[in-house]
């Protein structure tokens, strides 16, 4: 008996990444292959789809949509309901619905893709040495989006109508362009302009051509990017980099280098399979890579007193365009002076970064979000985020709770803030360090962004304890702008580290949290930074902690580690120590000297600290390896250098430190410690091998305290957080250590275990702390 095949009929929604990267195409496709009729469109919430036809190829229509969807898309959520049939004929792509109140996740921008490579250097594609060319699959997503739902209209690109040629690839379901909103072309689209200084055109046949020529020649120039100006210049050419340390104020803080090919890097750094995946993945992240600096004609100066350098592929078809035609590789750094935000507008730039460029490479393409280059390490494996923007934000960290509509402003330093909304937590874009009123103005106008992009207004807002951070007295003012419903919380800063480290390991449970970072506000009002805490989502308890030290002078001990390696000597040991056999120390002004051991004596000006990056730029002082700071942890990272080919693992020596109980909290106390290592000093022991000893002597502190309150609490689970962390051999040799005691280890990956992970852990601890 021959029956007709059953039929079915179905209203789907999809959520996730699902605009802009292809996905309404590949609907299309998809349903044409399964011969299903219907329609698909984006709302501002999802994508939704009505499909009909034989039941078993609707069945596998809906399988195909999670498994086969395109590369950048990232499904969250699918789900179906049955609907009567509605009799379509033919499978089409319907217009956008706006919803109010809807909100559908943004994808990030994505780098260029192969096809779109191999367009612009085919000499007889009409897209050949076309600098923004892009398609479903990469270029400008984030960067140019105004409003969703995401439609040529809502972005930068709107008042670039579409040539013939552009239209019909827009309106083709087949072509890769098919309603790629950032399509262009020669004809049709943006435009690059050469300028001078002062802004000025500058005539050229070939505006590419003439900037590499200008590059190759040792200038300087300011490159108009994704989300951004990039400061740009021969990575070989001392006089130059020199040149650009001076005039961008960043006197010894590494820079970024890009290089045209994976065979190039190879040429100047050493690459694994993990790294090498990350360098080519979509994001195209600033990968922290082992300098082989002897074989690199990498100047010295790029990452001066480094053993890792920061390499990133290109990104852009303008990156590919000017990389092939150097045939250098290119220090690309943000524009902008040290700690202000990127400069993004044509005019800005010019305004901003006149004295530092000698010549702008322009285009018309708006920016709407200012977007810095994300910063990636891989260890044991594992990519780790640095600091985390282009590529990476918007896009959310996934939370295992539905949460409350809740602001957290973040930190000071390397501030992030984080909005969160349903199963979702959007952590923002690297905004900078929050010290001037630029990036105050950047932080505010992105959470604005934020809030209108994802459709939430906070009923909560989560801040730092520190009285002084910007980012705070942002969210106390919020309620007299206005908001008078929103609820303040102050979160503990070094909780905040904590939780983001569980959070984005979906952690409840009560774990042994290691806060390892510079200064963070406690509840006893000092300054914190040597943490171990019992905490869970809810609450902490302080169980241990370094031993406090007075800072001499405040904040200039942070600039001066030799002030605070004074601090140490005077205010722990207690000793009147002859400094002339010391380095660093036995160089200091002898009024100074006597005006820091009064500060310490009297604690005049002199807050205590536990912080852990505190006693590194002590020793790092101590050791004779940096006395003063041109930019954040550059004693300690100084001092690892030093360490890193040189510790032994046969070799298990350690400095003496004692941990004592005081009330209800272990103290580990560090005057044994300090006189140690000015004896190794005294008796002439390397500076690298007394770092090694230090680093071993700091693994063995967290195990030796772990282990104690373990016993206490009956926890195995171990979280580690806070910048200190960044310390790639710490980090390993903590790990390893704790793991051969039987501890469970949490460690970061989607967000960065220094403050610009903070948010998302203020976040959590927000929605938890009126419940």
């Amino acid at each position: 008996m021959n029956g007709k095949a059953p039929t079915k009929s179905l209203r789907i929604s999809v959520r996730g990444v699902v605009q802009g990267v292809g996905f309404r195409p590949f609907v299309y496709r998809l349903a044409h292959e399964y011969g299903l009729s219907g329609w698909v469109r984006n709302t501002s919430g999802s994508v939704e789809i009505e499909v009909e036809g034989q039941e078993a190829a609707v069945d596998r229509f809906i399988t195909a949509l999670k498994a086969e969807a395109p590369p950048m898309a990232s499904i969250e959520e699918i789900t179906t309901a049955p609907m009567p049939p509605k009799g379509h004929t033919d499978f089409v792509i319907v217009s956008s619905r706006a919803e109010r109140g809807k909100y559908q996740l943004v994808s990030p921008d994505i780098a260029t893709c192969r096809p779109c490579q191999e367009e612009i250097f085919s000499p007889g594609d009409r897209r050949y040495r076309y600098p923004f060319t892009n398609c479903t699959n990469c270029g400008p997503r984030f960067t140019i989006i105004k409003d969703i739902p995401y439609d040529r209209p809502r972005t930068t690109m709107g008042h670039f109508k579409m040539c013939s040629d552009c239209q019909r690839e827009y309106d083709d379901p087949l072509d890769r362009r098919f309603h790629a909103q950032p399509n262009a072309c020669p004809k049709c689209g943006p435009r690059l302009e050469l300028a001078d200084g002062l802004g000025n055109a500058v005539a050229s046949s070939d505006v590419i051509h003439s900037a590499a020529d200008l590059l190759k020649e040792g200038k300087i120039l300011a490159i108009k990017g994704l989300g951004g100006f990039l400061l740009a210049c021969d990575a070989t050419n001392r006089q130059t980099v020199h040149t650009l340390r001076e005039r961008k104020r960043r006197l010894s803080k590494p820079f970024a280098v890009m290089m045209a090919s994976l065979d190039d890097v190879r040429k100047h750094c050493l690459v694994s399979s993990d790294e090498e995946s990350l360098l080519l993945s979509p994001q195209c992240p600033i990968v922290l890579l082992r300098w082989q600096e002897a074989q690199s004609d990498v100047c010295s100066e790029v990452a001066p007193g480094l053993k890792y350098l920061g390499v990133m592929l290109p990104y852009t078809p303008l990156h590919h365009l000017l990389m092939r035609e150097t045939n250098l590789p290119l220090i690309m750094t943000s524009g902008n002076l040290s700690e202000e935000p990127i400069a993004k507008d044509n005019d800005e730039a010019l305004r901003r970064l006149g004295h530092i460029a000698e010549y702008f490479l322009l285009h018309d393409r708006g920016i709407y979000a200012k977007y810095d280059d994300s910063v990636y390490t891989v260890e044991q494996g594992t990519p780790r985020a640095v600091r985390r923007a282009r590529g990476y934000a918007p896009y959310p960290i996934f939370l295992p709770f539905k949460a409350r509509p809740v602001l957290a402003c973040g930190a000071e330093e390397k501030n992030t803030f984080c909005l969160t909304k349903d199963e979702h937590a959007f952590v923002s874009q690297h905004i900078g360090d929050l010290e001037n009123e630029e990036t105050l103005q950047h932080f505010e106008d992105t959470v604005e962004l934020y809030e209108r992009l994802f459709r939430i207004e906070p009923e909560i807002v989560a801040y730092d304890l520190h009285p002084e951070y910007l980012s705070s007295k942002y969210a106390l003012g919020l309620r007299a702008e206005g908001k008078p419903g929103l609820r303040p919380v102050p979160v503990q800063h070094h909780h905040a580290h904590v939780v983001s480290c569980m959070v984005e390991n979906n952690v409840k449970a009560p774990v042994i949290g290691v806060a390892f970072d510079g200064t963070g506000y406690g509840t006893d009002g000092t300054l914190w930074g040597g943490e171990f805490l019992v905490a869970d989502w809810k609450g902490f308890e302080r169980v241990g902690h370094l031993e406090p030290v007075p800072m001499p002078g405040g904040a200039a001990a942070i600039h001066r580690p030799y002030r605070m390696a004074l601090g140490y000597l005077y205010g722990l040991t207690g000793q009147d120590i002859l400094l002339e056999g010391l380095p660093i120390l036995g160089r200091i002004d002898s009024e100074e000297v006597a005006i820091i051991k009064h500060q310490v004596e009297r604690r005049l000006n002199s807050p205590l600290t536990s912080g852990a990056g505190r006693l590194f730029d002590a020793v790092s002082a101590l050791a004779g390896v940096r006395g003063v700071v041109d930019y954040e942890a550059q004693a300690a990272i100084e001092l690892e250098m030093l360490a890193t080919d040189v510790i032994d693992p046969a070799d298990s020596s350690c400095y003496p430190f004692s941990i004592v109980e005081e009330t209800e909290c272990r103290v580990l106390k560090l005057a044994d410690l300090i006189s140690a290592v000015v004896e190794d000093v005294e008796k002439g022991v390397p500076a690298p091998l007394i770092s090694a000893r230090f680093h071993r002597t700091m693994a063995r502190i967290i195990v030796r305290m772990c282990r104690l309150i373990a016993g206490d609490r009956g926890i195995r689970l171990v979280a580690l957080s806070g910048g200190v962390f960044q310390n790639r051999l710490l980090s390993r040799l903590t790990l390893e250590a704790l793991q051969k005691e039987g501890f469970e280890v949490l460690t970061h990956r989607l967000v960065p275990c220094n403050d610009g992970g903070i948010s998302l852990g203020q976040a959590v601890i927000a929605n938890f702390a009126l419940s």
